[in-house]
């Protein structure tokens, strides 16, 4: 979604660093009947170490105001790669991701629905531009247009959610602080495209942030052949992605109180409960 983050991010930096103190706690949730309850499932690991399963996605059903698919859809893909870090609860970390979840993540993340509008979009906007020339004009360049602008998402999608996690150790999710001041908050979210998790919940450098979308420049050059080669094209190009991504983690953070405040889905962001691992066979 080119621009749309930083667009997000720079409406909301101002009424973010006005911010002193932390946000008012949300009302406490309805309680759901246990029809709608989501069941928790158990994800074992080989240390066989009790951990916290993050909450459900957001549901279509939780949202009944306009637009209402749209509106659930969009929500979806903020909450498809955030999770909640678990306070107060010492020696206990979220349940970390095997190899088939972090591929099943990057799955999941790059066939959202949300993915192939993005795409659409922006094809229009380089069809627009002329970018990518040797595209052409009418159906068949955006045609195009359309295919190399989710074959760059997918691909970012494979290095970031999957590869680079899988061979690192890394934890390809957000972690959403929550709590502090909207300072606190908005520095957290910005230092996520340098800090990142293992698997085991420490902090590490987020390797798949920078060579993800490295490895992902340079192979959009093979497909994109208007691009400009060389050093200084892709740096800039390189730097431009992750400034949206550190625009996206920004409203990531803040999705719950944007939310809350335009009565849109959201879920509680209470700890949830601790599940004991099972080691594996």
């Amino acid at each position: 979604m080119r621009g749309m983050a930083l667009l997000a991010c720079l409406a909301v930096c101002p009424w973010l660093c006005a911010q002193d103190s932390p946000p008012a706690a949300p009302p406490p949730a309805a309680p759901q009947s246990p029809a709608s309850t989501p069941s928790v499932e158990v994800s074992a690991t080989k240390n066989g170490r009790a951990c916290l399963q993050p909450a459900p996605l957001v549901r279509l059903q939780d949202y009944n105001g306009p637009l209402q698919k749209t509106v659930g859809l969009f929500a979806r893909k903020l909450e498809l790669t955030t999770v909640h870090a678990p306070r107060y609860q010492a020696g206990v970390a979220l349940c970390s991701l095997d190899l088939k979840d972090k591929f099943f993540l990057f799955v999941r993340d790059t066939y959202d629905p949300v993915t192939f509008i993005a795409a659409a979009f922006n094809g229009g906007i380089d069809q627009a531009e002329n970018r990518d020339p040797t595209f052409g004009q009418g159906a068949g360049g955006y045609g195009k247009r359309f295919a190399a602008d989710f074959a760059d998402q997918a691909a970012s999608r494979f290095f970031k959610d999957f590869a680079y996690p899988s061979i690192f150790g890394e934890d390809p999710r957000y972690y959403r602080l929550d709590h502090g001041s909207g300072r606190s908050r908005l520095l957290h979210a910005m230092e996520h495209s340098v800090v990142a998790h293992r698997n085991t919940g420490s902090p590490m450098f987020n390797i798949s942030e920078w060579l993800g979308t490295t490895t992902a420049v340079v192979l959009g050059n093979t497909y994109h052949p208007g691009n400009q080669r060389g050093f200084g094209p892709a740096a800039e190009s390189v730097s431009y992605r992750i400034s949206e991504d550190v625009g996206f983690d920004i409203l990531r953070e803040f999705w719950p109180e944007i939310a809350r405040k335009f009565r849109l889905p959201f879920r509680d962001e209470r700890d949830p409960p601790v599940i004991p691992e099972t080691p594996t066979r």
